[in-house]
């Protein structure tokens, strides 16, 4: 019986070389410690590139065939039936470069918006820090990215050099491109860190978050040129112009066919609402990583 007061005795007065805890600031994204955690943050990037296909026929080739698909249908259906014009430029290349852009903010969004719910067992048995896990998915998803802008590429080389004459040549709006895509990526990564914290006590937010983005997408400039905002009235008009989504979408077109002046005031626009939502973001998803396990 003494010798064990003596071992408890001893435990209490040992000191800790290091305690593993939850990130003290509320404002803190701690990327010191998601730099030390990097093996960990690459192996998710592989798990939710190679996972995702891994078991399919065509494999990665969806990541081609899946936008080609979805510009068809939008051409047919609103340009040789609903008679929709693409600002002069061909309708398959309208269509596919604002899918390119709009499939990365939405599955950026959708995958990250339940990170708490999805891998709440994990969280709860080992320590690391909680936002590689969104982190992780924006890089995997960025690489889905790249290869559709070598899709979209593609097809501007073939109505380049097709008897349709579309002229195509790189000027300085080239140069936004990793801009408007970044701030797409912020944006889309704070808003999902928000929802993944809003759904651990209210999980209809999950059941919303995919109705919410096919009604969004249509107010995006995804399908419907920005020019057509002047022949809409009333809310429609408002939530294309104030869109911060539609104004990086529209930047997207710009920087890559070269479909016109870029809005600089726009584009500013749109990076300070990623900012402030960026900010708000890391604040709640750090509060919430805190308590998190109580409610899930």
């Amino acid at each position: 019986m003494k010798n064990s007061l003596d071992e408890i005795e001893n435990n209490e007065n040992e000191s800790w070389t290091k305690v593993t805890s939850a990130q003290n600031s509320f404002w803190s994204l701690n990327l010191k410690e998601i730099l030390r955690y990097r093996d960990l943050l690459f192996l998710l990037v592989r798990r939710d590139f190679v996972a995702l296909y891994k078991q399919t026929i065509l494999g990665p080739i969806w990541f081609l065939i899946q936008p080609v698909f979805t510009a068809l249908t939008y051409y047919f259906v609103l340009t040789r039936m609903g008679g929709i014009k693409t600002d002069g430029l061909p309708p398959l290349l309208f269509y596919i470069s604002g899918i390119t852009i709009w499939n990365y903010f939405k599955e950026v969004l959708t995958m990250t918006s339940s990170t708490f719910v999805t891998n709440a067992a994990m969280f709860g048995k080992v320590y690391f820090p909680r936002a590689i896990m969104p982190f992780s998915v924006t890089i995997s998803q960025l690489i889905r990215f790249i290869i559709q802008m070598l899709l979209l590429f593609a097809f501007i080389t073939y109505y380049h050099i097709s008897e349709n004459g579309y002229e195509f040549s790189l000027t300085l709006n080239f140069l936004i491109l990793p801009i408007v895509v970044l701030v797409t990526a912020l944006f889309s990564l704070s808003v999902g860190m928000i929802i993944s914290a809003w759904t651990t006590k209210y999980r209809d937010l999950q059941l919303l978050v995919n109705f919410g983005l096919q009604l969004l997408m249509f107010f995006s400039a995804v399908v419907v040129p920005i020019s057509q905002v002047d022949k809409l009235s009333g809310i429609a008009a408002l939530l294309i112009e104030y869109n911060p989504i539609a104004q990086l979408v529209v930047g997207f077109k710009i920087a890559v066919l070269r479909d016109g002046e870029m809005n600089w005031s726009s584009l500013a626009y749109a990076s300070v609402v990623m900012l402030v939502v960026f900010i708000w973001s890391i604040f709640v998803f750090n509060k919430t990583e805190k308590t998190f396990i109580d409610t899930v």
